[in-house]
This record gives structure tokens, C-alpha cells and sequence, in this order.
């Protein structure tokens, strides 16, 4: 760590950088950001940086208010914006208490504990996101949403505001080390979606934290406002995070075994198990808004049942096709994520998901290989395929007696998302829609 310490400084020196962001997630997984001058930095490695965490999204109370954020040095990279000839360099931090302990209320150190009780089993866990997202015209607060494009899935648009928006993007988020495996526009008018290649899932999650930062930032540039709300628009296709899983021993994929169904191990059957048992009761974190049920519930290729399948992509758990000569890429797609959740938890749920299949061998049901949209509830009832929860509310209640949930999160982080989630609920609740005015009013 030293050493990485030592290099950074000597980056920032030889680079003359003028600047140093230092960020973390709240536990809601909203970016927060504290800036350093370079004179700073050597005290911020082994000090860290103080600061009032009753003041964070969930992260401590009033009355143990000071946290310390320290900067990871594996994390940093330089960076430069349209507005900015120079060099800004960025690390992301772990919280610790004024004692050096980790926070428990930190969402990096949440994953940090699920990777260590991974690694104790010999398992590294990567990931792989399909991050999809909509681009709208700037507007005013109450004026209406206006996408950028009509254009559709895999449409090649050469004119107009965003015909270089992904190369772009795609450029900052390279010069920030961060990799991206393909683009493209999707279904839905102004709505794209860039994948990241596969990292482990701390890296990964960072990533995905930084990758949210650059497409806002590159979209303001061009005067556009980029959403990852899960569903902007009632009658458009919601915004998802596909995710791919898998597990590795040392450099062996331990999802594959030549010869099984799908080349898939005993282990990957299990993890994928464990996935579909726990899938319910983890949906409050990997789909945390009230906004998030109206994509889930919305079609459009959105997973509502729990279910998995041979490249079936109407199923919560996809096994997608690999290349016979390639068994490091076996691997497994959630489809249930949406581009709004913390990454940190949801990575942190799935993995704990998957590893208790493990442990307790958990049996995996047939594959669907049906449409399981078109199949009618008496059908899917008859063949053991339960919904995923149909609202936050009741996506809150199942979180709420979960064992796996509560052990993963720690008690700080369960109380705090179940208190938050049932105040979203209820002021929802509160509201008059348009839809009801519009409806009601004229007739009652």
C-alpha cells in the first residue's frame, strides 16, 4: 500500500495535477465528493480526510458524527473535462471511524465483507453490467420529457445531437482506465446503453459509480440531461443493468464443466439457486425506488418472475451462450437490476445470494424455456414460478424478515434502507397523480 501510495504521489507530481476528487457512496449509492490540493494528499494517505457523517445518506448518527475518508490508491486515475485543460485526479475512499475501523455503514465495505467471505471459500467473484439509460433534451422544471431521438434498438442515428454522445463518453471512461466491451442505442427513443467489460466486483462497482458521473457530465456538455431513472416515460421501455456473474477459483472458472447441461458446474447450478430463492427478498436493494416496480411490471423484456433459462430473456436468470472454447466466459445474467441501484449492495446481495446456494446445495428447478410473459398465472403457478415483488412496498416486507439480507448489510445499513424505503412508500402513497385527477375529477 505504500508503494501505491508512493506512486500516486509521483503521478500527481510529474503530471502536474491541481486537484484530487475524493469520493464514496452514500448508502443510497448518491456520489459524494471532497477535493484535495495536492499538498494535502500525503497527510490524506495516512490521516485520511475527517468529516461530519450524520450529514450522509444513512451513514452514522448525530451523536458519532465524525467519519474519516480514506483514499484508496489502487482506485486512482486521472481525468479531464471539456471545461478544464488540466488534469483532475480522482480516488475512491474507504470509511473507517476516528478509530480506524471500517464503517459498517459503508456501502464499498458492505462488498469488501462479501468478497472476503467469497475469498474464504477459494471463490473471486467478477461482473459484467449493461448499463442502459436515457438522454433528454434540457429542459425546465414541469416542462415535459423530450428525448433526444427517435431511434430504436441497434439504430445508427448520423445526425444530430447525440450521434457521437457514446464515443465520447466512451472516450472519458477510457482515459479513466475504465473499459467498455460495446455500445449501442436501445429500444427506446433516446435511450442507450454502453456495457462495461468484466472486473471483479469491487472494481466493477466503482466503475459503475464513475461510469454514472461521466455520462451526466458528458451529457450537460452538449447541453442534454442523461437519466438512469428505471422507467422516465409510462409507455417506453424502462432502463436495466443486466448484470453477468461468475465465479472463479485462482484462474478456473468455476461455472463451467464441459459435458453438463449448459457446460454449467454443480457450483454454477447452485449459485444460480441460491439466486432464484433469495431473488424476492434481495429486490428492495437491486431495485430500490418506487419508480423501479413500474419497469419490473412495465413488459418490454423486464423480468417480473423468477425463473432462469438457456438464453431465454424473458427469465430473472439467463444463462447466456459461450463459446465451446472458451470455458473462462461461462457465466450468469441477472436481469433484475436496474441502472438506479447502489452497486455496492446489490453485488454484495446477489454474491451472498449465489454462495448460500452453494453452501447449502440448493436443488435449481428445470429451465423455462417458454415466454414466460405469455404464459397465463394459472400456468405459472402450476409450474412453481413465483413474481418478483410488484411494488417497493412489498418488495420492503420481504426484505424486512430476511435473514441473508440482514447478515449481508449489517444491521446499520438494514435498518437504515428499510426505514428509507418505507418513507419513499409513504409519501408516494400521499400523492395525487395525474392519472387520478385526470380520471376522477370531471366525473366524481
Amino acid at each position: 500500500m505504500e508503494r501505491q501510495q508512493s506512486q500516486v504521489l509521483t503521478t500527481v507530481h510529474d503530471q502536474d495535477i491541481r486537484f484530487i476528487r475524493l469520493w464514496f457512496s452514500d448508502v443510497l449509492g448518491t456520489l459524494k465528493s471532497v477535493a484535495i490540493a495536492p499538498g494535502e494528499l500525503e497527510q490524506a494517505f495516512t490521516e485520511g480526510i475527517g468529516f461530519d457523517g450524520s450529514a450522509i445518506e444513512g451513514l452514522t448518527r448525530v451523536t458519532e458524527s465524525d467519519m474519516i475518508a480514506r483514499p484508496d490508491p489502487t482506485t486512482f486515475q486521472a481525468m479531464r473535462s471539456a471545461d478544464d485543460p488540466g488534469l483532475t485526479g480522482r480516488m475512491f475512499c474507504d470509511i473507517v471511524t476516528p478509530d480506524g475501523l471500517p464503517a459498517s455503514a459503508d456501502p464499498r465495505n458492505v462488498l469488501k465483507r462479501a468478497l472476503a467471505k467469497a475469498a474464504d471459500q477459494g471463490f473471486s467473484f467478477y461482473t459484467h453490467p449493461e448499463v442502459e439509460f436515457y438522454l433528454f433534451e434540457a429542459r425546465a422544471e414541469g416542462e415535459p420529457l423530450v428525448p433526444t431521438d427517435r431511434g430504436g434498438y441497434f439504430d445508427h442515428l448520423a445526425r444530430g445531437k447525440t450521434h457521437d454522445f457514446r464515443r465520447a463518453a466512451i472516450t472519458r471512461l477510457e482515459d479513466l482506465g475504465i473499459a467498455v466491451e460495446y455500445s449501442h442505442h436501445e429500444a427506446g427513443p433516446g435511450q442507450n446503453e454502453i456495457d462495461l467489460r468484466y472486473a471483479d466486483a469491487l472494481t466493477c462497482a466503482d466503475n459503475l459509480m464513475t461510469f454514472r458521473n461521466v455520462i451526466k457530465e458528458v451529457a450537460l456538455e452538449r447541453g442534454l440531461h442523461a437519466s438512469f431513472m428505471p422507467k422516465p416515460m409510462a409507455k417506453e421501455p424502462g432502463s436495466g443493468m443486466h448484470t453477468h456473474l461468475s465465479l472463479f477459483e485462482g484462474d478456473r472458472n468455476a461455472f463451467y464443466e464441459p459435458g453438463a447441461q449448459f457446460d454449467l458446474s454443480t457450483t454454477a447450478r447452485c449459485f444460480i439457486a441460491g439466486l432464484l430463492k433469495h431473488a424476492a427478498e434481495i429486490t428492495a436493494v437491486t431495485n430500490q425506488y418506487v419508480n423501479s416496480y413500474k419497469r419490473l411490471w412495465g413488459g418490454a423484456e423486464a423480468p417480473a418472475y423468477v425463473c432462469w433459462g438457456h438464453n431465454n430473456r424473458s427469465a430473472l436468470i439467463r444463462v447466456p451462450m459461450h463459446k465451446p472454447d472458451k470455458g473462462e466466459s461461462a457465466r450468469v445474467e441477472h436481469r433484475g437490476l436496474d441502472s438506479a441501484c447502489n452497486p455496492y449492495l446489490a453485488f454484495a446481495l446477489m454474491l451472498a445470494a449465489g454462495l448460500k446456494g452453494i453452501e447449502e446445495g440448493y436443488d435449481l428447478p428445470e429451465p423455462m424455456d417458454d415466454d414466460v410473459w405469455e404464459l397465463t398465472d394459472g400456468e405459472r403457478h402450476a409450474m412453481g414460478i413465483d413474481p418478483l415483488p410488484t411494488s417497493l412496498s412489498s418488495a420492503v416486507k420481504l426484505m424486512e424478515s430476511s435473514e441473508l439480507v440482514a447478515d449481508t448489510l449489517g444491521e446499520h445499513v438494514f435498518g437504515y434502507v428499510l426505514a428509507n424505503k418505507r418513507q419513499e412508500w409513504e409519501e408516494f402513497r400521499a400523492q395525487v397523480t395525474p392519472f387520478e385527477l385526470e380520471r376522477c375529477l370531471q366525473v366524481m
